[in-house]
């Protein structure tokens, strides 16, 4: 059995189960990536930054959110792409450098023909536990 297999959300999964972390650093060298566009030097240049206001390069929301459907897949599995919703609100900037750390706790299960709809709160936060995305998403299971 595989570490996926042992993270899988099964029809067993109580509420108030924690989804297994990611963890991430936001690297200049990833946020300046044309995978993320690239086209604002808030997101990659240090000087440029400095002279908007930013006490660093700021990361884009999108890597956040791939960090937090990364944690979803790695539990979910395919269900992530058979009509599961995801909803996540940016609420502050992550720095470059900073260990962004991902976090999700099954809030209800609906039963839903043979299977269950799972929704389950989603955050990152910092190494300081300081939040910088929150949301959630809808999953079926077994359906």
């Amino acid at each position: 059995m595989g570490i996926l297999d042992q993270l899988a959300i099964t029809r067993d999964t109580p509420v108030g189960y924690e989804l297994a972390p990611i963890r991430k650093q936001a690297v200049i060298q990833l946020m300046g990536s044309r995978l993320w566009g690239r086209f604002n030097p808030n997101h990659w240049d240090p000087v440029y930054a400095a002279e908007t206001g930013l006490r660093a390069p700021i990361q884009t929301g999108e890597m956040s959110s791939a960090y937090l459907m990364e944690m979803c897949v790695n539990h979910f599995g395919a269900a992530m792409f058979t009509g599961a919703r995801v909803v996540c609100k940016y609420i502050a900037s992550v720095l470059a450098g900073e260990i962004i750390t991902t976090h999700g706790i099954v809030r209800d299960k609906v039963s839903k023909g043979d299977g269950f709809r799972f929704i389950v709160d989603i955050w990152c936060d910092n190494e300081a536990g300081e939040k910088k995305t929150v949301g959630w998403v809808e999953v079926d299971v077994g359906v």
